[in-house]
């Protein structure tokens, strides 16, 4: 899903106040995380995944595996927690601009 940036602004500021709810050690992506958040997702649609990585690339490669293996769309990305929509397939509970 493409997002504008009026829509990415947007989720960024309903983004603020959260904690991460999702962390990704060291051990990476493994089958237990994918569901973790997959579920979190499906609930909330908008959430903080905090990536613990030894350097920058590695981080960064993570987070945008986490994407598009969940089939979210990453809207924003500082240091080391990344922000993560997904709209619900009933139907987006969040409405965007």
């Amino acid at each position: 899903m493409q997002l504008t940036e009026s829509q990415k602004r947007h989720l960024r500021g309903l983004a603020h106040h959260l904690n991460p709810c999702v962390h990704i050690g060291t051990a990476g992506l493994s089958p237990a995380v994918m569901t973790e958040l997959d579920g979190a997702l499906a609930h909330h649609e908008l959430l903080k995944v905090r990536v613990r990585a030894a350097d920058r690339e590695t981080r960064d490669a993570l987070i945008t595996e986490l994407a598009s293996r969940s089939g979210s769309t990453l809207v924003t990305r500082i240091g080391n927690v990344a922000v993560l929509y997904r709209p619900d397939a009933r139907g987006p509970r969040l409405a965007l601009p």
